[in-house]
């Protein structure tokens, strides 16, 4: 919903990032966070076109009137309550001064501290530098890792990176939308479900790998370049949530043409055991959600920790990698269904902590907080 508060850009900059310039990404950043599309006259936000922003910031300051963001003193963002709060504020930076003192708020970008971002579950410190074409690669970089999940699985985290800003950077500079790679990552997702039913099993993981990797780089294109959808976070989602019982059920099923048959009481355990745990598991975080307002993994250390390792499609395709290699995908597959049996008892445990604890009088808050 469009709010009457309006996201203004002050100057121009024609260094692009991300394919863009700063004044089209500013614009898009209003859009996707319902700013007014026309300015009042009234309060706004203030953005300097020499500096490039997480937009973390234009989020964060929607909400603190009076407020500025610095960078080495200069303006970088403000949200100026009258007239006179603005012509202080852009006087300083169309002149690229200090900001002078005034009782604005002010917050240094520069500074340890950072915030807390909920979404993404991680306290960050969000980027504000300048502009200049030398900067762009370092920009562009923070700009990656600062879509990146703080807790998210172990593959997602120190394997894929690299990988995925690769890609993102390309695909930005092609005019690649989000919503193509998830596209391709959907046909991929499939034809590897596919191979694993016919036993195909080093192409499936090939084929998957590939998935797996375009599937972190669509929602970083997006938050990247400022072009999610609904569309597209529903379609997103939608593949990430449907598709792992179907490839476990594949591997389990591919088995058979391998060489590495399970008997029918095998097969039938590892696919209810898996079916059971992934859907359990997953209303057991919303359940925590629900009670706690918060996600189960950020709750203590311990919990985001679990969450590199927890039965979710990358860890379990670790396990059947490794088992891979000694050419017994069967106790791969039996390996997952343990695992996933495990890990939904650490999830049903850690909820029920919290209810016990929560009855006691205790206020749970995330370790990230």
């Amino acid at each position: 919903m469009e709010s009457s508060l309006a996201l203004v850009p002050i100057g121009t900059n024609p260094t692009l990032l991300w394919g863009m310039t700063n004044a089209e990404r500013t614009r898009r950043i209003a859009v996707s966070q319902g700013f007014a599309t026309t300015e009042t006259g009234g309060p706004a936000i203030l953005a300097n076109s020499a500096f490039a922003f997480d937009p973390v910031w234009t989020a964060h300051l929607k909400t603190r009137p009076g407020t500025v963001v610095t960078r080495g003193g200069i303006p970088v963002l403000a949200h100026v309550r009258d007239a006179a709060e603005r012509a202080v504020v852009e006087a300083a930076m169309r002149d690229d001064a200090a900001m002078p003192v005034t009782d604005l708020t002010v917050i240094a970008a520069e500074a340890e501290e950072g915030i807390l971002n909920e979404a993404l579950r991680k306290r960050e410190k969000p980027f504000a530098e300048r502009l200049v074409p030398a900067a762009v690669p370092g920009i562009e970089r923070a700009s990656y890792v600062g879509a990146y999940k703080g807790v998210t699985d172990l593959l997602t985290k120190y394997l894929w990176p690299e990988w995925a800003l690769a890609i993102t950077r390309l695909c930005a500079r092609a005019g690649i939308t989000p919503n193509q790679v998830t596209a391709l990552g959907s046909v991929l997702c499939i034809v590897a479900t596919i191979a694993f039913w016919h036993g195909w099993f080093w192409s499936g993981l090939a084929t998957g790998l590939v998935f797996m990797v375009l599937d972190t780089v669509d929602g970083k294109l997006a938050r990247c370049t400022i072009t999610a959808s609904k569309l597209g976070n529903a379609w997103d989602h939608g593949v990430d949530l449907v598709h792992p019982p179907f490839w476990w059920w594949a591997w389990a099923a591919g088995c058979a043409p391998y060489g590495r048959p399970l008997d029918d009481s095998t097969f039938w355990w590892v696919i209810g055991t898996m079916l059971f745990g992934y859907v359990a598991q997953r209303l057991i975080e919303g359940a925590f959600i629900v009670r706690f307002s918060m996600h189960i993994h950020v709750w203590e250390r311990f919990d985001s920790r679990f969450r590199l390792v927890t039965a979710r499609r990358n860890p379990n395709m670790v396990i059947l990698f490794a088992c891979l290699l000694i050419t017994r995908p069967d106790w791969g597959i039996i390996g997952v269904a343990a695992w996933t049996a495990i890990s939904l008892v650490v999830h049903l445990v850690r909820l029920l902590q919290a209810i016990a604890r929560r009855a006691k009088g205790e206020t749970l808050t995330s370790w990230l907080a």
